[in-house]
């Protein structure tokens, strides 16, 4: 398992209890990847090292088996936007529209309202921004959308895909939830404590600190590899490219701002959002705040890489490295990196049950992609 992830751990545990030997290798020096989370020895604040990760699922089998391996406490994301120096809720709900617009609007109202803002001149929204104004109007989409967009992703709404929008509806209700699925939590000793008690079993052997290098898989029957694709690759066809994140960290004493995540979506202001760490778990009580500052932007050789771009350059110089992979025999590419897929957890965990299972029946013979990433 080349990974100490989600991915690696969890098609570590499922094969190693169907008694394979199973090594696992990770350059840092944690596990659990991006979720890796650790207590701020000042403070006594669980913090997310690399960013929030809010756990949420429809998937019973998967809610089920990250409940074998930890405590899972209750935890609904409401995130809050500042705008135009007044705070709102995300996702834009009936409080959101009402305040804004300085209205008392019932549901059917604020419906009709809406309509009444939108540019219904567009039929079929092809773009980000297209579909934000066919459904919120400029105004809201202005506030809300258009700056926080440019700097997330560092290009203008008009040259990205209307999907990125459609995770994110209208209500027309006051739920301010900012999941709608059915399972929602945050384990209570953080996700590295979870992701430990995956790899503790006898046939899992892990080793922190060490890059894989491709000689290494001829000692091995199969190789699961979760790290960046074009890496595997020594980065021949070019590098696909990623926005990575910088984060400017900040004590406080007390409550910094009363929720766990604040956007920012003014372009004036150059971070996109602040998290405050102890607001993840909001069953302790800590005098001191441990809080971020999230600053998005290309990443170079060298940075964590955290969302995919995928654009049209992205697709064609994947769709190369994607025919060289499938080239190869005795590895299997997994995770977000390894498919160059922006991947939620409870995906993730997914896939990686539904590759063990297909290596159980396969064997070696595993394709490179159990998911294809095209």
């Amino acid at each position: 398992m080349v990974g100490a992830g989600l991915s690696g751990a969890v098609i570590g545990r499922q094969l190693a209890e169907a008694g394979h030997d199973v090594s696992v290798i990770d350059a840092r020096p944690h596990i659990a990847g991006n979720c890796h989370t650790e207590r701020d020895e000042a403070t006594g604040v669980m913090v997310h090292v690399y960013g929030p990760h809010i756990f949420h699922t429809d998937d019973t089998g998967v809610w089920d088996y990250v409940n074998r391996f930890a405590h899972f406490m209750p935890f609904r994301n409401r995130v809050k936007t500042t705008s135009q120096g007044k705070v709102f809720s995300l996702p834009i709900n009936l409080h959101t529209i009402n305040q804004f617009y300085g209205r008392t609007m019932r549901p059917c109202e604020a419906r009709s309202f809406l309509e009444g803002e939108a540019d219904t001149s567009i039929s079929d929204p092809q773009s980000f921004e297209e579909q934000a104004l066919r459904f919120v109007g400029r105004d809201l989409y202005e506030a809300f959308f258009e700056g926080y967009t440019v700097k997330q992703w560092g290009i203008s709404p008009k040259e990205l895909p209307a999907s990125i929008l459609k995770r994110l509806p209208v209500r027309f209700n006051y739920d301010d939830n900012y999941f709608f699925h059915r399972y929602q939590g945050m384990p209570k000793d953080g996700y590295t404590a979870m992701v430990e008690q995956i790899l503790d079993h006898p046939k899992i052997t892990v080793t922190l600190g060490e890059r894989f290098e491709r000689r290494e898989a001829a000692g091995h029957d199969h190789v699961f590899y979760s790290g960046p694709l074009d890496e595997y690759f020594g980065c021949e066809l070019g590098r696909l490219g990623y926005r990575t994140l910088d984060f400017e960290r900040f004590e406080y004493e007390g409550d910094y701002q009363g929720c766990a995540v604040m956007n920012y979506g003014e372009r004036d202001v150059p971070y996109t959002r602040i998290t405050e760490h102890k607001h993840f778990s909001p069953w302790e009580e800590h005098e001191t705040s441990v809080c971020y500052r999230e600053f998005s932007r290309a990443c170079e050789p060298g940075d964590i890489p955290y969302y995919p771009i995928r654009q049209i350059r992205e697709k064609a110089l994947l769709a190369d490295y994607v025919d060289r992979a499938r080239s190869e025999r005795g590895v299997t590419f997994v995770g977000r990196l390894g498919t160059y897929r922006y991947l939620d957890m409870d995906v993730t965990i997914r896939e990686a049950l539904d590759t063990a299972a297909v290596f159980a029946q396969q064997g070696p013979a595993t394709p490179a992609f159990v998911t294809a990433p095209l």
